[in-house]
């Protein structure tokens, strides 16, 4: 009950104090006096310079029915404050600012959880009021610091808990609507309040996948979710604050969210971290895109020595912060991701190698291979987050990433590659190599460049067929898939996928269009080079199925992107070459292996027959497929690639009725307008100074990777005759 005092005295007091102790009934059950509250509002709005006293002098009533608990009192009291401050928006209000600000602390500080909401409901009423003039002095640090703590609040009763945490959430709300529309805005960016506003947002939306996952653009929750639910709450107050950073602020808002989710382990699992920069990548302006990406990318590099996990995490979370930069603006930064990540795979791979060479043994053995499996799926974020990263670049980027890749690769015995290999070993080595090309296989896929040249510089094509010559089945496929995504302009891969003898090839609809000058002259440069890769690319000794299949898919593509009349001859050609190399087998090849090139020659030969459409060339490789299906069906891909296929001991005793006559081909080409005279002359692959030099040796001891042919190993034309028995 308040004191009151005698009729005398009262007269003496002045007005100001009279009219504010009208306000309070003697039962504050009464709530407060309207009349009362009228006259108080009037006298306020007439005589403005009174403002300030009426506000310390509610104020210092306030801060006694604190002390006291008086709360009936102190409610009316704030909602006195409330009606003065939305009547009153003269230049005299600021006085009486102070003085409400301070009542607002008074509440915010005493231990009563509706004292501390009742403050920050007034609090967030100030907060929506626009004033005439910026306070120059004005600073909230306190109420930052509070409001982060009743975040926090760690309440005994989970009702009243998750009230002081919409009360820390909302009065954060306030804090940064106030500042931010104040002409001193910039103080709320300081990293010291961001260091507490942001982490305590964060720490509220953690509970946010107990409702339901909220990522992607902005969503539109009901008024009873953002008044009730912290996480909700919470996260919308981080989209506000996010969406309101500029280009000198953005920064100090991201990096608490690193802080913060090292400090409490969400890097493994990262569905939180994930859903945190799907929300920042959404929310801030797109020009400043960049600037996130940027940050991921410092952190990586500053937790690099982390367990394998913790980086896949940053890494996935990177994917996805590019995958939304990628509609929008990336700056700079394109170079920058692409360095940074392939530093990253190179760090991740010496890293498992290290462990593969020098790993202890016993029980240790499967924290080794547990190890080695966590930096697997470090490796293939990576890689994913390149191909997706290239895969949205424009093509004139896209073809600078190709090359920046490329140059990364490393080659055995050359030191044209940008990348530090000095730590890595054998096996990180040719880890690394795997990786670099699977990279570079994602970045070229989609690639679609209007001629050969662009997409196939010599500068990329020559570093790019190098690792084709590798003793490393899996990087030779690599190499040739990576040449498919560049020469398949028109789609026609998937229609040629698996070898096998195709009965009509009108059927697979394949597009195609009239060769221009610039493939033809592309080809006349590197046409040789191109066949010579594909010559040797079939007589690998640890060649499996898929190598055979591609290599098929090679020649196919060549024919369909660039053959004209002389391409078409060229291989012919490189086919009966082919066909002659595994009959005569002076590289010593397995059966398996010599009957797999006769499969691809009778699948190629079958398809290229159909293309150029001679019927006579066409009746010569029909008859051979069906006398083969016959009497020697596992020179047939539909057979040798069968498991359990039955192969022969020897080629030498078969009739010539098996293979492909250069007679019967020239006879038909010639009849049909071909100029045949160059299909007299074998196929033989350039030799280059290189191979001359050095015979290729294994992939550890490699100083070329160029193979030697040696002039004695071509067969002459007697030798073409006689590996064909007599005619029976």
């Amino acid at each position: 009950m308040p004191t009151r005092v005698c009729c005398c005295c009262s007269a003496l007091r002045p007005r100001y104090k009279r009219l504010v102790d009208n306000i309070f009934p003697e039962d504050p059950k009464d709530g407060l006096v309207k009349a009362d509250m009228e006259k108080l509002t009037f006298y306020a709005v007439s005589a403005p310079e009174k403002l300030d006293r009426i506000g310390s002098y509610l104020a210092e009533r306030l801060s006694r029915d604190v002390v006291r608990h008086r709360s009936g009192y102190v409610l009316i009291a704030m909602e006195a404050l409330d009606q003065l401050l939305m009547a009153c928006h003269s230049q005299s209000i600021k006085p009486f600012v102070e003085s409400f600000l301070h009542m607002v602390a008074k509440l915010l500080e005493s231990g009563e959880p509706k004292l501390q909401v009742l403050g920050t409901n007034s609090f967030v009423k100030f907060a929506n009021i626009e004033e005439d003039t910026p306070s120059y002095h004005r600073r909230y640090d306190f109420f930052v610091s509070r409001f982060s703590a009743m975040c926090h609040s760690c309440h005994s009763d989970p009702e009243t808990r998750t009230e002081i945490r919409i009360a820390g959430i909302r009065g954060i709300q306030g804090v940064v609507r106030k500042t931010v529309n104040d002409e001193l805005r910039a103080t709320i960016w300081e990293p010291q309040h961001m260091d507490k506003i942001v982490p305590s947002l964060l720490f509220n939306m953690q509970k946010i996948e107990e409702v339901d996952s909220r990522i992607g653009p902005p969503s539109s929750p009901s008024a009873a979710d953002k008044e009730e639910n912290p996480a909700v709450l919470a996260e919308n107050c981080f989209r506000e604050l996010l969406g309101r950073a500029t280009f000198g602020n953005m920064n100090n808002a991201v990096r608490p969210v690193f802080a913060h989710l090292d400090h409490h382990k969400l890097w493994d699992p990262n569905e939180f971290a994930v859903q945190c920069f799907k929300i920042i990548m959404y929310s801030i302006q797109a020009q400043y895109s960049h600037h996130v990406i940027q940050e991921i990318l410092g952190h990586l590099d500053a937790r690099k020595k982390d367990s394998p996990r913790v980086r896949a995490g940053i890494i996935q979370v990177l994917l996805e912060a590019v995958a939304i930069a990628a509609k929008g603006s990336i700056g700079p930064t394109v170079l920058e991701v692409f360095n940074t990540l392939l530093k990253h795979l190179r760090l991740s791979v010496e890293s498992e190698a290290n462990d593969l060479q020098g790993g202890p043994a016993g029980s240790a053995t499967v924290t080794t291979a547990s190890k080695d499996n966590d930096e697997k799926i470090v490796q293939n974020a990576i890689i994913q987050t390149i191909g997706f990263f290239g895969s949205n670049l424009p093509d004139y980027q896209r073809s600078e990433i190709m090359m920046f890749i490329m140059g990364k690769v490393p080659v055995f015995g050359t030191t044209t590659h940008t990348l530090d290999i000095s730590q890595l070993g054998d096996l990180g080595t040719r880890r690394i190599q795997i990786m670099l090309l699977r990279s570079l296989l994602m970045v070229t896929s989609g690639y679609k460049a209007k001629t050969i040249v662009t997409a196939l510089p010599g500068s990329f094509l020559d570093p790019l067929l190098s690792p084709s010559l590798m003793e490393d089945y899996e990087l030779r496929q690599l190499v040739l898939e990576v040449m498919h995504n560049l020469m398949d302009r028109h789609d026609n891969r998937a229609k040629l996928r698996g070898i096998r003898i195709i009965p009509d090839v009108a059927d697979l609809k394949i597009k195609r269009e009239k060769i221009c000058r610039q493939d033809t002259s592309f080809m006349k440069k590197n046409g040789q080079q191109l066949y010579r890769h594909i010559y040797l690319g079939c007589k690998e000794e640890d060649n499996v199925q898929k190598n055979y299949e591609l290599l098929y898919t090679s020649l196919a593509l060549i024919t369909i992107e660039l053959a004209n009349e002389e391409v078409v001859i060229d291989l012919i050609r490189l086919a009966i070459a082919l066909q002659d190399s595994a009959i005569i087998n002076e590289d010593s090849l397995p059966m398996f292996h010599r009957c797999g090139i006769m499969a691809l020659v009778a699948a190629y030969l079958n398809f290229v027959s159909q293309m150029i459409a001679v019927p006579a060339f066409c009746q010569h490789v029909t008859k051979v497929i069906e006398i083969r299906t016959v009497e020697a069906p596992y020179f047939l891909p539909e057979h040798i690639f069968r498991d359990k296929c039955m192969l022969p001991k020897s080629l030498e005793k078969h009739d010539k009725n098996l293979y492909f006559l250069i007679n019967k081909i020239t006879e038909s080409l010639g009849g049909s307008g071909y100029s045949v005279e160059r299909l007299s002359v074998p196929y033989v692959p350039q030799v280059t100074d290189e191979d001359r030099l050095s015979r290729r040796k294994s992939i550890v001891d490699t100083v070329s990777i160029q193979v030697d042919i040696l002039p004695s190993s071509v067969p002459s034309d007697d030798v073409r005759t006689r590996v064909y028995p007599p005619e029976l």
